[in-house]
């Protein structure tokens, strides 16, 4: 235990304060005390304040948290407690803000301070500069499950957001540290792969404080220049380490950074194991960066293996084709001639059919009968006897060619001599 006055009392600051002393009438004074100094609140906590800060170097406490409250200024003020005791405490703003989220009431936390007095109200407290949560990932494990779940009932987190990578981006854009092996590792595996993609850079603090909102400004300015810079896909992210360094890429300002990203987003952020909230929200997550280079750009030995494939099988498809071209034209000629043959038939059999009408309609059929038909020399028929004329020539049509004829007199009527 802590003995407070072990060490010699500092002298009082000024005059001592009027009232009653120790060794007013009726009180005795204890022993050591002198009677002749009396001490003001005022001095008496800033002496024991001084006496504990000296005393009493940094500890480890750990205990339940209760109480938690975060003021306006940044400022969080709670207390630690056992099945025992409590001891109230304070986290300043810097220290405040770098916790990756508040913790809950009741929940088991170790945590770093100083032993101080807060002298206008004579309240021991400790000063806590560090807070780590226990069991479950602790603050961390805590924030994520907080976040996961309000933008999983925003729906950011659905699949059916996740956008397909192109196949044959124009540009990639890369967002990581320029001092990183991150960097040096996604272009070499493009230039490798896809040599004729432009690469485009944009630095980024991708560990510490302000990494995801310096992340977050990248992605926006990709976004706003999406036009000039012709980027088709984004790589955000980094190479591997520690919960601390990557856990820039559990925060919420880059998650809606991505998430209304225009251009599809790859995460590379190094790690195998631990999934990020960026991992997650990413339209698509690579293990390491050089996967997410891979997964961004085509490879040339593949395109040109696919190449000579669908060669191949052009050729194959052609040959088939002109097989089939070949066997259908063969088909077709079949088809036509015995569709022509049988149109010749048809029409064979129609000219008989009306040669045979005509045939008998025909003057040759009476002529076979024996009879005859006079023809004038322009070749018309005579009819009646006015049509002949004494002295002029005709002809006689029999069924074997004409015989030449002269009229020597006309008779009258059917008996007359017409030579």
């Amino acid at each position: 235990m802590l003995d407070l006055f072990s060490q010699p009392v500092p002298e009082p600051r000024g005059e001592p304060a009027r009232g009653r002393s120790a060794s007013a009438p009726g009180r005795r004074a204890p022993a050591g005390a002198d009677p002749g100094v009396t001490y003001t609140p005022s001095l008496l906590n800033s002496i024991v304040r001084e006496l504990l800060e000296s005393a009493c170097p940094p500890v480890w406490v750990s205990g339940e948290v209760t109480g938690w409250k975060r003021h306006s200024s940044g400022h969080c003020y709670f207390a630690l407690r056992d099945a025992g005791a409590q001891v109230r405490c304070v986290m300043w703003r810097a220290d405040a803000q770098r916790l990756p989220t508040d913790p809950e009431e009741g929940m088991e936390v170790r945590v770093l301070g100083a032993v101080t007095l807060y002298e206008k109200r004579g309240e021991y407290q400790l000063v806590v500069r560090e807070l780590e949560g226990s069991g479950r990932g602790g603050l961390y494990r805590l924030a994520f499950e907080r976040l996961h779940a309000r933008l999983t009932a925003e729906g950011l987190l659905a699949p059916e957001r996740k956008r397909p990578l192109p196949a044959f981006p124009r540009a990639v854009g890369v967002i990581t540290s320029a001092s990183g092996a991150a960097l040096h590792d996604i272009l070499h595996v493009i230039e490798r792969r896809a040599p004729w993609t432009r690469v485009v850079f944009c630095a980024a603090r991708v560990q510490g404080e302000g990494a995801a909102a310096d992340v977050a400004r990248a992605i926006g300015l990709f976004a706003r220049a999406r036009s000039a810079a012709g980027v088709d896909v984004l790589i955000v992210g980094r190479g591997g380490g520690s919960k601390d360094d990557l856990w820039a890429f559990n925060d919420e300002l880059l998650a809606r950074a991505i998430a209304a990203s225009p251009v599809p987003v790859i995460s590379a952020v190094g790690h195998e194991t631990d999934v990020t909230i960026a991992d997650l929200i990413a339209d698509y997550r690579a293990p390491t960066p050089s996967a997410a280079a891979e997964a961004a750009v085509p490879d040339v030995r593949a395109l040109e293996r696919r190449l000579v494939d669908a060669r191949g099988r052009l050729e194959r498809a052609m040959r088939r084709r002109a097989s089939r071209g070949r066997d259908e034209v063969a088909r077709a000629g079949a088809a036509l001639e015995e569709t022509m043959l049988e149109q010749v038939r048809v029409r064979r059999e129609r000219l008989a059919h009306a040669a045979a009408q005509l045939q008998a309609l025909s003057p040759l059929s009476a002529l076979r009968r024996g009879y005859a038909v006079p023809l004038s020399p322009a070749g018309q028929v005579l009819r009646r006897a006015s049509d002949f004329t004494p002295g002029a020539p005709f002809g006689l049509r029999v069924v074997d060619g004409t015989v030449p004829c002269r009229v020597e007199e006309r008779g009258g009527g059917a008996g007359g001599k017409d030579g």
